[in-house]
């Protein structure tokens, strides 16, 4: 099963690569694009660490991790609209380097960068409070409520992270304009988390009680 998963994951993250190579360094026009190779060692090294952890710790979980076959129509479209999301906000990216239509300073990269590891950060403590937590909205067999730990402060700790991820990249990218690109993110996690909820509430046991203990879906003290 581990060689199995080590090959499927190996070959996304190559994959995954490959196409951000692509859409970075193609617009930029040059492979002198130091902040896309800044931004794709800040991605890739902790993903591949994460990886090798949960292969030799967790293999189920990474098998949920590496599904990504949506089944709800609404979540579907969510997909799609964020890949567009990512495809436009790289591109401009690359865009920005090449005629160097934004003006940040390095400085901003790193300090981008240090936010963007905090968010990985918490992706991960998410990832070992809670081993349901697949890529597709669903509902798994013997599937209990997480109510400890971050999850007993929102109930979508891990939207909370990649909120944190994705709207620090274009910094660590130093494109300010792509920025503007990735703050559709925002809407689409809430329109992700409604139909996320709707299922929840239908389907697993306990999770009706656990939205009236934890109050706040994304934002302590905001939503």
């Amino acid at each position: 099963m581990r060689g199995k998963l080590l090959a499927q994951a190996t070959l996304k993250m190559l994959a995954g690569l490959a196409a951000l190579g692509i859409l970075l360094f193609v617009p930029a026009g040059t492979l002198a694009f130091w902040k896309a190779w800044f931004f794709i060692a800040v991605l890739f090294v902790p993903m591949a660490t994460m990886g090798m952890v949960l292969l030799v710790k967790a293999p189920a979980l990474l098998a949920k991790r590496l599904q990504s076959k949506e089944k709800e129509p609404a979540q579907k479209n969510v997909l799609m609209l964020s890949a567009v999301m990512f495809i436009g906000g790289f591109t401009i990216a690359g865009l920005d380097f090449r005629f160097g239509w934004s003006a940040l300073p390095d400085a901003a990269s790193y300090v981008a960068a240090v936010i963007f590891l905090l968010g990985y950060g918490m992706f991960a403590e998410v990832m070992r409070e809670n081993a349901y937590l697949s890529r597709v909205v669903e509902v798994q067999e013997n599937q209990r409520v997480v109510d400890t730990g971050l999850y007993g402060l929102v109930r979508h700790p891990m939207y909370l992270a990649t909120l944190i991820i994705f709207l620090s990249t274009p910094f660590v990218l130093g494109s300010f304009y792509a920025g503007l690109i990735f703050l559709i993110y925002p809407a689409l996690v809430v329109k992700r988390i409604r139909g996320e909820e709707a299922v929840l509430q239908k389907d697993l046991a306990g999770y009706a009680a656990y939205m009236k203990k934890v109050k706040f879906r994304l934002l302590p003290c905001i939503w």
